[in-house]
């Protein structure tokens, strides 16, 4: 009986650990989906600096019983500019939103609200970029779903959509309002 080298056995053995990484890529729910290790665990410590005479928010905001959102962005992030007329409209609706300039310099960010509008309650900037580390923001614009007890429900990495509203957050918010 001839002897079997471990090399030999090397590239089948890749080839069945790449193939059920790519089966178990497939089974996920949103393929496009970045997860989020912080879902159903406490927001992390809100790290923010004041943006000009804007009012500020704190953890304790993120535990006062109510549903909210936290939304990183930036004034140059194009995507941004894509999403700020839903998240006006979600002002619009009640829903309490705290946002978070992400590597902004302060001008450039109250010009963008002053441009478009502050659909916020509340807004920190996060200069150097920690609180975003902290967060596990990819890029922004990044959205946090938080429950009132100031845990993460959901993340919806990218601008929020028309699609990302109906598909996730509408119903991830009915779910906490139940």
């Amino acid at each position: 009986m001839a002897k079997v080298s471990p090399l030999m056995l090397a590239p089948p053995v890749a080839f069945a650990a790449l193939a059920a990484l790519f089966l178990v890529g497939m089974n996920r729910e949103n393929p496009n989906e970045l997860p989020s290790a912080l879902a159903g665990k406490q927001a992390p410590a809100v790290e923010i600096v004041p943006l000009g005479d804007k009012p500020m928010w704190s953890d304790e905001t993120l535990a006062d019983g109510q549903v909210k959102l936290v939304n990183f962005w930036a004034s140059w992030c194009a995507p941004c500019r894509v999403e700020h007329p839903t998240l006006e409209a979600l002002q619009d609706e009640g829903i309490a939103i705290y946002g978070v300039n992400y590597k902004d310099p302060a001008r450039n960010a109250l010009s963008f609200l002053e441009e478009l509008g502050d659909p916020y309650a509340a807004v920190g900037a996060d200069p150097e970029g920690r609180m975003g580390l902290n967060w596990g923001v990819y890029g922004v614009p990044e959205t946090y779903l938080i429950d009132g007890e100031g845990k993460i429900i959901l993340r919806v990495a990218g601008p929020l959509t028309e699609r990302e509203l109906t598909e996730r957050l509408r119903p991830a918010m009915a779910d906490l309002t139940r």
